[in-house]
């Protein structure tokens, strides 16, 4: 926490950008710092599909977890990809806490 305010960093597929941008706007009116994405390659920012960006922004996201006390997953239908699931299992391995969209098994 910085102050009194929680940090919370936002994880899940780019295809899903306004749930994240929705998401966004209701944890920050709740009064939480919100860390996200740069770029949505899912969704048409195609920078994000070269090798050496995907790999920085990939490790880029995990710094953005080690930021934050907990991360909240956005998971329209249940949907989680490989991406999402990694950032999951590092979130519980550095023990921070996590929170879904939707509800969901533990992993």
């Amino acid at each position: 926490m910085i102050g009194k305010y929680k940090i919370v960093t936002l994880c899940g597929s780019t295809k899903f950008r306004d749930e994240f941008i929705a998401v966004q706007k209701r944890l920050t009116l709740e009064g939480n710092i919100v860390i996200s994405v740069g770029l949505f390659g899912h969704s048409g920012d195609d920078e994000v599909w070269s090798v050496s960006t995907k790999k920085m922004l990939d490790d880029m996201h995990k710094r953005k977890i080690d930021l934050a006390d907990e991360i909240f997953v956005i998971n329209p239908g249940g949907y989680i990809g490989t991406s999402t699931l990694s950032e999951i299992e590092y979130a519980k391995l550095t023990g921070k806490a996590v929170k879904y969209l939707e509800s969901k098994k533990e992993i």
